[in-house]
């Protein structure tokens, strides 16, 4: 039996696959238990600096797998399970790395980047998904969408969040409540993704992508990342002690840079 969630290393980029390609690689419990356990090792994985996030066999993510949903509602309505169980969480245990999400990872704040390679559909749950990761490499016959307005499916796994911070409230009202299709020259035009490539190349992409990342000075790039983070909703004296703090700790980092550069390197924009 194949694994639904399948893990590989290329040098020192961990690529995260989903593989349940019968249903458009939607996830169920067993699936959002496998793909958190997934992110879990690439944090702990101290040679691994960045994870590319994938869906095999051309598509993302279909979101929740609403047949599994269906058999958890009959098993609800006989009583003999809730399915909820497992997933309630108070604010304090959000708390890096955090807990499991309904799509597994959704609720993670990694101290690493993440890389969504998107092809296909990357809806409901699969666009929350896609949400989560730090950047989004989109193909060109890709789309994004809300999906689940038609089901009456909420958005639990921080879409409610995230895509008013990445795109501004009234644009994700519009996305919120339409559930429509966003394809990809609009998500690029919108900041929805990153980046647009051709059909086909979005893992290529997005691992070359991550590669580039993991040449750069690890402690500064992830110190700045979190900082962005967890600024939010935070006053503006407190938000720039708190990058200081963070920042303060890669300074002799950046000296070393600055002697590169007085050497040579790096000039004129070049990596």
């Amino acid at each position: 039996m194949k694994n639904s969630v399948e893990t590989h290393q290329s040098g020192a980029v961990t690529v995260v696959s989903l593989n349940r390609p019968e249903v458009r690689n939607a996830v169920d419990a067993e699936t959002a238990q496998a793909l958190y356990a997934a992110f879990l090792a690439f944090e702990a994985d101290d040679a691994a600096r960045v994870a590319v996030f994938h869906g095999a066999n051309g598509h993302f993510c279909a979101g929740w797998d609403l047949l599994a949903g269906a058999a958890l509602a009959a098993s609800a309505d006989s009583g003999s399970h809730n399915p909820l169980a497992g997933l309630e969480f108070s604010a304090d245990a959000s708390a890096a790395p955090g807990p499991l999400g309904p799509m597994g990872p959704s609720r993670l704040l990694l101290s690493k980047p993440v890389i969504a390679a998107v092809s296909g559909a990357a809806v409901a749950g699969g666009m929350e998904l896609a949400l989560w990761c730090d950047l989004r490499v989109m193909e060109e016959d890709a789309y994004f969408g809300v999906f689940c307005r038609r089901f009456g499916v909420p958005l639990i796994d921080g879409g409610t969040v995230r895509l008013p911070r990445l795109i501004g409230m009234g644009r994700a009202l519009d996305l919120i409540l339409t559930g429509r299709k966003v394809e990809a020259a609009e998500a690029l035009q919108i900041g929805l993704c990153n980046r647009v490539v051709p059909s086909g190349t979005a893992l290529d992409a997005a691992l070359a992508l991550a590669q580039q990342l993991c040449e750069f000075p690890q402690q500064t790039m992830r110190a700045d990342r979190l900082s962005a983070y967890a600024q939010w909703d935070l006053p503006l004296p407190q938000a720039l002690h708190q990058e200081w703090q963070r920042g303060k700790q890669c300074i002799e980092d950046g000296l070393q840079g600055a002697l590169r550069f007085a050497a040579g390197s790096g000039r004129h924009g070049k990596f």
